[in-house]
């Protein structure tokens, strides 16, 4: 067994809102981590081969024809199989978590009578580890390793083959055949068996509620739709935190080693994803959302974090595991993220930030949540002006980064917006002190005059495509002329083949060229800088643009390799998912009428 794991975009996923996998075009499910989305992986084949774990099902003949689909606006995949003799349709899905997680699989037959095959192979932690496989008493499969277990149940005949588990089997056109993978501890009682048919009921009836209480009415209400379900099955349903992808070690680049693990809960996605939530309908999302913020970061504020885990843990220790060959060669597979003990000030502005639009779409927010943000900005008072790592995450010396600089602006503005607007209680004078010294000191060290523009960091001639967020949050008018040069600025330097790199290459290249794809959200962030200059013809391309090259399920990366015209890093990534939703509703806004864009932050009124 040697075989390789499809391109990016040739993924589709399913999840149960605790955790998520990955199904090929092929029929092959490569990647799962089972029960929670951290948890160590059964099925690594995306970072490896086959022999690291997959469980694939497909026709045994010859595939003509395969597309795939979306059951309307849910999660459950679609996948139709033509051969010379008939078609197959795989359906997957995730039913919600009940007593315990499973995974369906039921082939369909559509036309004639097909052959299908199937090969199980299970792989505990991250693809190193074979379980013992032995019959259950109801003749179902279990496979045990240390504390994991899981039950195959299905009709059809299966027999073991060198360390995997097989079967052959017919369908005939109205038949349908159920395989249904459970994972339970070791050290419990076998899981109940599901009824298949009823839980695609169960599942179909979960999103379809769901989806329907999207407010969205747009033109671009179907790629809303797809990315708002995408960032729903990245939230973990006990805890209310959202992972920026499922998935780790998904190169930046094509073969290069800028490979990380994001299966963690990011703070400075914070105020994007509360817009992307509230203004689309999904106040119970969005209050989870808040609720997990309020206690990860709960404690000493210089305590505070980047990230955290999916119940708020902040012990993310980076290791590499050194068995897995890579997705296509790209090592190493890391696991962990030890940029969680970094140094970011742009967070303590995106969590303050957070608070304040809660208030300001006035939603309830904790008692407690006051006092918090004048801890943090007490803290943040005696910090400002150190060096960080940076938005980007840099892993050389701190800088004086201009966004991290912005966002403590912002973190002081809207502490004073809350303040002012809802009566609390706050020391105003040395906050708008402060608010004042930030911003003078940004526009005399982090802009550039022989370029017209803000750069990366204090003193530097680079550009970073961070920068194109200063008039989103507030800091300088959409139409201030350093605005507009910058955004000059970043056309030429950071725009390549029509979407933006978020560094500047001129520092960040290798041997061959950029050293990581355009990042998806930052051309999103260039369209509703264009929002909001007035220039909605050029939004819109860009825009048309990003979401051309989402696969055929409507599924993004984190970035875009123009010359390969392939996808890259982490998969699906919830920041992509939810700068398309915030810049589709600028623009319908846009459209609509002469509003201010939804997720234009600087409203404050």
């Amino acid at each position: 067994m040697n075989a390789l794991p499809g391109n990016i975009e040739d993924y589709a996923m399913i999840g149960d809102c605790e955790t998520a996998a990955l199904v090929g075009r092929d029929g092959s499910i490569d990647w799962l981590c089972w029960p929670s989305f951290d948890s160590e992986a059964c099925f690594a084949a995306l970072l490896g081969s086959e022999e690291n774990g997959r469980w694939k099902v497909a026709p045994v003949d010859e595939i003509v024809r395969c597309s795939r689909r979306y059951r309307g606006d849910s999660l459950i995949l679609e996948t139709t199989f033509e051969t010379a003799d008939g078609s197959i349709t795989l359906i997957d899905f995730m039913p919600p978590r009940g007593s315990a997680s499973d995974v369906v699989r039921l082939v369909r037959g559509d036309r004639g009578r097909i052959k299908v095959a199937m090969q199980l192979v299970i792989r505990f932690g991250y693809g190193a580890s074979i379980p013992w496989v032995k019959r259950g008493a109801d003749d179902a499969l279990l496979a045990i390793c240390g504390p994991d277990m899981v039950v195959l149940h299905t009709p059809v005949a299966t027999c073991g083959k060198d360390m995997t588990t097989v079967a052959e089997f017919e369908v005939a056109e109205g038949e349908v055949v159920p395989l249904v993978l459970t994972y339970g501890a070791s050290h419990l009682p076998v899981p109940t068996e599901i009824d298949p048919h009823q839980a695609l009921k169960d599942t179909e009836e979960f999103w379809a509620e769901w989806a329907g209480r999207c407010t969205y009415r747009g033109e671009y209400r179907d790629l809303v739709m797809r990315s708002l379900i995408t960032l729903k099955a990245q939230t973990f349903a006990p805890s209310g935190g959202i992972v920026a992808a499922p998935t780790t070690s998904l190169p930046e680049k094509l073969g290069g080693s800028r490979n990380w693990d994001y299966r963690f809960c990011w703070l400075r996605d914070a105020t994007f994803t509360l817009f992307a939530l509230m203004n689309n309908g999904y106040t119970e999302e969005a209050a989870a959302w808040h609720d997990w913020l309020l206690r990860a970061v709960a404690g000493n504020p210089a305590n505070m974090q980047i990230m955290y885990g999916i119940y708020g843990e902040r012990r993310l220790l980076e290791w590499q595991a050194d068995w897995l060959a890579g997705y296509q060669g790209a090592q190493p597979v890391r696991i962990g993220n030890a940029a969680h003990a970094q140094v970011q000030l742009d967070v303590y502005g995106e969590l303050i930030d957070a608070f304040h639009q809660w208030r300001h779409a006035g939603l309830r927010l904790d008692g407690d949540s006051w006092a918090i943000e004048c801890a943090v900005l007490q803290h943040l008072s005696k910090v400002w002006d150190q060096p960080d790592s940076g938005i980007w995450e840099r892993r050389g010396p701190r800088k004086h980064y201009v966004f991290s600089k912005v966002m403590t602006w912002v973190a002081f503005d809207r502490g004073i917006k809350s303040a002012e607007t809802f009566g609390l209680k706050a020391p105003l004078e040395e906050w708008r002190s402060l608010r004042d010294r930030i911003h003078r000191e940004v526009c005399e060290k982090g802009f550039d005059p022989v370029q017209n523009a803000f750069v990366e960091h204090y003193g530097a001639d680079v550009l970073d495509a961070s920068v194109l967020l200063l008039p989103a949050v507030g800091f300088l008018a959409p139409h201030d002329p350093r605005i507009k040069g910058t955004l000059e600025a970043i056309e030429r330097r950071l725009l390549v083949d029509g979407f933006v790199l978020r560094h500047d290459p001129r520092e960040n290249k290798d041997q061959t060229g950029p050293a990581e794809g355009a990042f998806l959200a930052c051309s999103l962030w260039l369209a509703d800088a264009y929002v909001l200059v007035g220039d909605i013809v050029r939004a819109k391309e860009l825009f048309d643009r990003v979401v051309g090259i989402a696969n055929d399920v409507g599924l993004l990366a984190e970035e875009y390799d123009p010359s390969k015209r392939r996808q890259t890093g982490n998969f699906p990534q919830a920041l992509t998912h939810i700068a398309l939703i915030n810049t589709a509703n600028n623009l319908t806004a846009a459209k609509a009428s002469t509003e201010k864009p939804a997720m234009q932050r600087s409203k404050q009124s």
